[in-house]
């Protein structure tokens, strides 16, 4: 017979032993659906089955989320910055310093989105290699005044070297006639005129393919060993990489002199085209440069 204390001391322990039991049970729950989602969200292995990554190449499937953000600049500045222009800060305020004057077509990467009593702000960031990071401002904020597209993309993409791309599509550039040709399954898509490189920078002629696509890129001079030519250009938009050496078709919001030749050896597209090029070309795409 078990005497009165002990009675006491059961009729307390058995309900937090139960109590004890759904806490736990309810934790690994919690912990495997969570990891599960995450795994959905980042398209990766459980953290479990990760190798060790100190100084080892990342696993090819191990991913960053699959969409970044970017604002488009829409607003009436072109290439003379004459037109009001729209302006990115060193702060999150309309009276710190000017840091750049964007012109319409500009693509940025955006980092973050805040909210002040002056409206919102686009915190930019360039996730990127920049030849001359000492131009960059350490802030780089740009007010939504109404000439700002804010808009989601897969982010940069690299071709699989060890993969095969079967494409009906192919690009033409045409250097003696400043053209650009489009074609999938042997009909016309696009016609263009372009700006190919100048006589001492001239875009190279040959066979190549589309192996990197990105929505932005900084671009600066001069080059070293190639041009002495000083520019800063932040936000180029619509890129699509054809030479490792830096040969890439993308938009050009800085000039409107195409039909001829005025670059530093990329193909110059108008605003109006690039994107519109940007979203059909796959990865894989046969690039022809002739005369």
């Amino acid at each position: 017979m078990l005497h009165e204390r002990e009675k006491r001391l059961l009729y307390w322990i058995i309900p937090i032993w139960i109590i004890g039991c759904i806490v736990v049970a309810t934790w690994f729950t919690f912990r495997e659906t969570t990891g599960n989602l995450r795994n959905e969200i980042f398209n990766t292995q459980p953290e479990t089955d990760l190798p060790a990554q100190k100084n080892k190449e990342v696993p090819s499937y191990v991913t960053k989320p699959a969409f970044s953000t970017y604002i488009e600049i829409t607003g009436d500045c072109g290439p003379s910055l004459a037109e009001a222009c729209q302006q990115a800060h060193v702060t999150t305020s309309s009276t710190s310093t000017v840091v750049a004057m964007l012109r319409s077509g500009i693509v940025l990467e955006v980092e973050d989105v805040l909210q002040t009593n002056e409206g919102v702000w686009y915190k930019v960031v360039f996730n990127e290699w920049i030849r001359y990071p000492e131009r960059v401002s350490k802030g780089f904020y740009v007010l939504d005044s109404g000439q700002v597209r804010f808009f989601i993309d897969e982010g940069t993409i690299l071709l699989d070297k060890d993969e095969q791309i079967e494409t009906n599509k192919q690009i033409i550039v045409d250097r003696s006639d400043q053209m650009l040709y489009a074609y999938e399954n042997g009909e016309i898509v696009l016609t263009q005129s372009i700006s190919t490189g100048i006589r001492s920078t001239p875009t190279p002629r040959g066979t190549f393919t589309v192996y990197k696509k990105t929505p932005s890129r900084y671009m600066q001079g001069p080059l070293p060993g190639i041009s002495s030519d000083y520019y800063d250009l932040p936000g180029v938009p619509w890129n699509l990489y054809f030479t490792e050496q830096g040969g890439v078709i993308h938009g050009a919001y800085w000039h409107d002199q195409f039909g001829k030749p005025w670059s530093h050896g990329c193909v110059n597209v108008p605003q109006g085209s690039a994107e519109k090029l940007y979203r059909w070309a796959d990865i894989g795409t046969p690039v022809f440069v002739r005369d």
